[in-house]
């Protein structure tokens, strides 16, 4: 199967390209990660496959909608338990 009938029919059964869905799902876990973890967004990003925190960043305000430091104060704030 030629790589542009695998994204035809990707999006035909998911309804969104395999880029698409890849970095939602990358967004999904860093989402999880700024949440439960300890970990710098440097280390995040290299994790997840980025070259750079700011590249990081950019590709998860522009899925998630906030920055990834708002991310993990707004959960810091919601649950004060992960700051014991």
């Amino acid at each position: 199967m030629s790589r542009s009938a695998f994204a035809a029919r990707f999006k035909d059964l998911v309804e969104e390209t395999p880029m698409q869905y890849v970095t939602r799902w990358r967004m999904n876990v860093a989402l999880t990660w700024l949440r439960e973890g300890d970990l710098s967004l440097t280390e995040l990003a290299e994790r997840l496959g980025y070259q750079s925190e700011a590249a990081f960043s950019r590709a998860f305000k522009r899925a998630i909608g906030i920055s990834p430091g708002a991310a993990r104060r707004q959960d810091q704030e919601l649950n004060p338990a992960h700051l014991s």
